[in-house]
C-alpha cells in the first residue's frame, strides 16, 4: 500500500511539472505573438507610406505608358498598386512572403 502512494505522489510531482511547463510555453508563445503584432504594426507604419509612393509613381508612369500601349499600362499599375499593403504578423514571423510588387498576368 505504501508503494502505490509513494507511486501515486512521484506521478502527480511529475504531472504537475509537465503542466508548468506546458503553460510556460504557452506564455512564450504569446509573448511572441504579441512581439509579432507590435513588429507588424512598426512594420505597416513604416512599409505603408513607401507602398503608396510607389502606386502613386506607377500611376503616373501608366499614364505615359497608356499613350503607347494601354494593355502594358494595366501591367504597370498592377504590378505598383498591386501586393501586400500591409505586414502582417505572419510575414514579420516569415510564415508569409511580403510581396512588394503585385502580380502581372
Amino acid at each position: 500500500m505504501r508503494y502505490a502512494f509513494v507511486v501515486a505522489c512521484i506521478l502527480s510531482l511529475v504531472a504537475m511539472s509537465a503542466v508548468d511547463r506546458a503553460n510556460a510555453a504557452d506564455e512564450q508563445s504569446t509573448a511572441r505573438q504579441a512581439a509579432y503584432g507590435a513588429g507588424s504594426a512598426l512594420g505597416t507604419f513604416v512599409y505603408a507610406p513607401l507602398k503608396a509612393s510607389f502606386c502613386i509613381l506607377s500611376a503616373v508612369g501608366s499614364g505615359f505608358t497608356f499613350v503607347v500601349a494601354p494593355e502594358t499600362a494595366k501591367k504597370v499599375v498592377g504590378a505598383g498598386c498591386g501586393g501586400s499593403w500591409v505586414i502582417t504578423p505572419a510575414a514579420v514571423a516569415g510564415q508569409e512572403p511580403v510581396r512588394v510588387v503585385g502580380v502581372t498576368r
